[in-house]
């Protein structure tokens, strides 16, 4: 029986290509939606294939992504690898009828993200993106609040992800733009434009102005014990600080923070602030690796008295929802496949692509 005559209740067999932290995160996921059977798992680290692949008692696994995605009956794949191979690893299994969830951004840029989105509608697949941040509860329940038009209109916000030695695996294919596409900004930044056009209920930017700075990781500063620059693999040739000036249709604007490298609070900072016609709120995690719920504060007015209030929040499912979300849609069936083929995150890459020119040309970039 084909996936597209599949019943909701059918078994979805699935395979997750990486098996660092995002690949575990798709694993743990997948283990816990029923009707769903990780049957193939592909990484390069033999020990750690070997202990997963006991773990959650897959049947087959690979060393190479190419020989898992010729496995028969597979109906879906994560590509939790690095930045890339996202697009060859889901182009490829696209072609091959499956549906893909990829880990974020896109690709290296939007021309890889185009060339990934094409490939989903023509095969009629499924492609979504891992925005796991979206899917907190606390941007989910300040997002309740805006909708609700407790702020009136929104017209500035400010959003960042600031980390003090947050450099992951400096001298890594984190730090080769070749490998990555970017860095903080594409790796965090991401994220933080992401939950802030979500929020903001998904304005047109117009236009973007931006400026990075490679200022500690070059020197072998910004990372931790573990990843220093003595034992780097690649030179550092990426940010390790930007920000962006964001302009949004309807007179709007967005000030952008990425930041894995800062004389700063040793502590991760995750914030958004938002001012509106009737209210204005501000979201802030410190420690925002570890903390799963920020402080949420809303600023209004009752009656010409200040009507100021706290929200409270509840954890969110992070890659759980991400994973769930991914495995309702293909359930859905080829209705709702085309409305899953990429596009979001693809506009994402675009903004992203416009923000690196900008602070290359140092000019204002229109989209």
């Amino acid at each position: 029986m084909s996936i597209q005559q599949q019943a909701p209740s059918a078994t979805l067999k699935v395979g997750v290509v990486g098996i660092g932290w995002a690949g575990q995160q798709h694993l743990k996921a997948y283990s816990n939606i029923p009707g769903v059977e990780i049957v193939a798992v592909a990484g390069m680290e033999q020990e750690l294939l070997a202990q997963l692949t006991e773990e959650y008692s897959i049947p087959h696994a690979f060393a190479r992504w190419e020989d898992m995605i010729e496995l028969e009956d597979l109906d879906a794949v994560s590509v939790a690898v690095p930045t890339f191979l996202h697009a060859p690893i889901a182009i490829a299994s696209l072609e091959r009828g499956l549906h893909v969830l990829s880990e974020k951004p896109i690709a290296r840029n939007a021309v890889e993200g185009q060339q990934m989105v094409d490939a989903a509608r023509k095969a009629g697949r499924v492609l979504d993106v891992a925005f796991n941040h979206r899917r907190r509860g606390d941007i989910q329940a300040l997002k309740e609040v805006i909708d609700a038009g407790t702020l009136g209109r929104p017209y500035y916000a400010k959003a960042s992800w600031l980390r003090r030695q947050g450099i992951p695996m400096l001298g890594s294919w984190f730090t080769n733009p070749e490998l990555a596409g970017g860095g903080p900004l594409a790796d965090i930044g991401v994220h933080v434009l992401d939950y802030s056009l979500h929020l903001l209920g998904e304005p047109k930017v117009l236009a973007v102005s931006a400026s990075t700075h490679s200022e500690l990781g070059p020197r072998g500063l910004g990372g931790n014990a573990r990843y220093t620059a003595s034992n780097s693999s690649h030179k550092f040739e990426v940010e390790d600080f930007a920000s962006a000036f964001i302009r949004l249709e309807g007179g709007g604007t967005l000030i952008l923070e990425a930041g894995w490298a800062t004389y700063r609070d040793e502590r991760d900072l995750m914030d958004f602030t938002v001012y509106g016609t009737d209210g204005g709120a501000d979201l802030r995690s410190v420690g925002a690796s570890e903390n799963p719920v920020a402080d949420v504060h809303v600023f209004t007015e009752k009656d010409g008295e200040n009507a100021d209030f706290e929200v409270v929040a509840e954890p969110g499912r992070a890659h759980q929802a991400v994973v769930d979300d991914f495995i309702a849609a293909v359930r859905g069936g080829e209705t709702v496949w085309g409305s899953h083929d990429g596009s979001l995150a693809l506009s994402r890459a675009l903004i992203l692509d416009a923000c690196y020119k900008s602070a290359l040309e140092q000019r204002e970039v229109v989209l």
